[in-house]
């Protein structure tokens, strides 16, 4: 009902080390073209790489897209687990951490289609920890409030946990500055209705949070 299934996003939230940001940067870039001399588009793509400049700092996050549901995944990490340079530069980087997560996401089926962003721009991800079993009270909710965003083609890409934290709901938006994000909330709170969608989704959180992100040089979208 909420999702197409046979597609599953990962994202990857890596806490880098303070002084080792440049390293981990160029070890991640490595590593993404390490993946894709390896894998076919069709099966694994990178959707965006981001570091975080407002929140949780020294952050990075990684979004991969595979194509296929998870027998998809499992084909592919099988491939990765055999390649030797690959799990090279995965324990390369595990100098550079001090802690990773990784979550298996569906995208929500009213959520726009992801397009990469060209130009500068700047990201929000607002991540939400769900009561469970409210998801598809989350769904229809947002199923109409999701209309009241798209003016300014904001709305990047919405999802929900599969695996990994569950009950998860991330958001992401695209501005173009700070300033274009204050203006383009103020005009969604001035559209009769939005209110009203906010009001029936804020007892369906536990907990919440907001990060500005920053695109890496070698992120899709920009």
């Amino acid at each position: 009902m909420l999702s197409d299934k046979e597609v599953i996003y990962e994202l990857h939230t890596h806490n880098i080390r303070p002084d080792q940001g440049d390293k981990y940067i160029a070890n991640y870039e490595e590593t993404v073209k390490l993946i894709e001399s390896r894998q076919p588009k069709s099966n694994l793509d990178l959707v965006g790489s981001w570091t975080v400049t407002v929140g949780d700092l020294d952050q990075a996050l990684h979004l991969w897209r595979y194509k296929g549901g998870f027998a998809s995944v499992d084909k592919v990490k099988q491939s990765l687990n055999e390649d030797k340079k690959y799990q090279l530069l995965v324990k390369e980087r595990g100098n550079y951490l001090r802690s990773r997560h990784l979550q298996y996401l569906l995208a929500f089926s009213y959520w726009p289609a992801i397009e990469a962003r060209g130009g500068k721009n700047l990201y929000e991800i607002r991540s939400y920890s769900l009561k469970p079993g409210t998801m598809i009270e989350w769904g229809n909710n947002w199923a109409r409030a999701v209309n009241y965003r798209r003016n300014n083609n904001e709305a990047f890409a919405g999802f929900f946990s599969q695996i990994g934290r569950l009950y998860n709901v991330h958001h992401i938006w695209c501005y173009s500055d700070l300033q274009s994000r204050k203006e383009t909330r103020e005009s969604a709170w001035r559209s009769p209705g939005w209110d009203e969608c906010v009001a029936y989704t804020v007892p369906l959180i536990r907990e919440m949070q907001s990060r500005i992100l920053l695109p890496t040089s070698f992120s899709p979208t920009q």
